[in-house]
């Protein structure tokens, strides 16, 4: 008896499919690596550039079984197929985003996007609207949100551990584009749709990481980033787009911090951190340390919690992979998100409700908002402006 697609789906890897990330790029290899690291999913199809020569030479490079030139004919022919997709990868530069989530949407597959969600309000509205029409499973990857430590911070702030949320300090520093890479004949591909509004949208800095960084205060808190005060500025010579930003922030529950990020920021690699100040306690947390979650309660030593060892929150533990002291990194990290995003999958194909735990639609829709603030803020002078 053949099987039905509920049954056969809890007894395979889900098969996965990829737009953007071709040659040259970036991000799409990550994606392919981390969906495929908990041997839950098969990467088995791409449309992997709008070049029919790259995109297949991509594909042939990572032994797809199926190559698309056209991203609206991969979802027609995958949701059509017995043996198609189950998600698609939307892995593109941010001007592609809405139309192919859209696409996918349309054609009932579930979707992970990068983000930012779009370009722009507007088009992640229509992402929205899609959504409700055809509710497939959305997930949207801020990737830092899948360490165990994030989700053992996030478990003890909901615990009140930390009391109310009184201060927050986050920054997210690289110095990448302190050079004009995206300037010249061998100009460095991903600068060059991170800097042009016509690709990366009204922002290039605020959009790229700082909306990392805010997810990661929303997600950490479990409030919301209500308010804004922002300065951006564009250091890069002729850059259209900002590339250092700092702001003020003032959290729903009456918390206030800054958020800071730069891409202009000499000897910084990728350092994503974040400090939460509560009532009672204390967290600090450090992507490029990221197995160590430091915790201080009043008048207390400081604790330093290490994943696979002193994280206790049931989520932190289902994160988990190495034993103590074997680090895990962005693989892991995107992957953790994948892992939760394929729970979800299986779940309603039972017929149950997803248990989320991973970013989605109402996580885009909150950046795309903090990115217009910022850039409306700055272009008024550095004044409050709410999200």
């Amino acid at each position: 008896m053949e099987l039905t697609y509920q049954n056969s789906l809890q007894q395979r890897p889900l098969r996965a499919g990829i737009v953007g990330g071709g040659s040259g790029a970036f991000i799409g290899a990550v994606h392919r690596m981390a969906a495929q690291l908990d041997g839950q999913a098969v990467l088995v199809a791409g449309a992997l550039s709008s070049r029919e020569a790259v995109a297949h030479d991509s594909a042939k490079a990572w032994y797809l079984q199926r190559s698309y030139s056209d991203f609206h004919e991969m979802a027609k022919q995958e949701a059509a197929r017995e043996d198609g997709i189950d998600f698609v990868i939307v892995a593109t530069p941010n001007h592609l985003h809405a139309e192919v989530a859209i696409a996918f949407i349309n054609a009932g597959i579930n979707v992970m996007c990068e983000k930012p969600l779009a370009m722009n309000l507007a088009e992640a509205k229509a992402i929205e609207a899609a959504l409700q029409e055809h509710p497939v499973i959305f997930g949207l990857a801020h990737t830092y949100t899948g360490y165990p430590a994030v989700h053992e911070a996030k478990q003890k702030i909901a615990n009140g551990e930390l009391g109310a949320i009184r201060k927050v300090l986050v920054e997210y520093n690289q110095d990448w584009l302190m050079s004009a890479l995206e300037s010249g004949p061998d100009a460095n591909k991903q600068a060059s749709w991170r800097t042009d509004p016509a690709r990366s949208g009204i922002s290039c800095c605020v959009g790229d990481i700082g909306t990392h960084a805010a997810n990661m205060v929303e997600f950490m808190t479990g409030e919301t980033i209500d308010q804004i005060c922002a300065d951006l500025t564009s250091f890069g010579t002729g850059r259209q787009l900002d590339d250092d930003a700092n702001m003020l922030i003032r959290l729903s529950g009456g918390g206030k911090g800054t958020l800071v990020c730069s891409q202009i920021a000499c000897g910084e690699e990728n350092a994503l951190a974040i400090r939460i100040y509560g009532a009672k306690a204390a967290i600090e947390w450090h992507q490029q340390e990221p197995n160590t979650l430091w915790f201080t309660q009043q008048g207390k030593p400081r604790q330093s919690l290490r994943t696979a060892v002193s994280l206790v929150s049931e989520q932190a533990l289902h994160l988990t992979r190495t034993p103590g002291g074997h680090p895990e990194g962005i693989l892991e990290s995107l992957a953790g998100l994948y892992k939760l995003f394929i729970e979800d999958i299986r779940r309603v194909a039972r017929d149950e409700q997803p248990q989320g735990g991973y970013p989605g639609i109402a996580d885009g829709l909150r950046g795309m908002r903090f990115i217009e603030a910022a850039v409306s803020s700055a272009e008024k002078g550095a004044c409050w402006q709410i999200i």
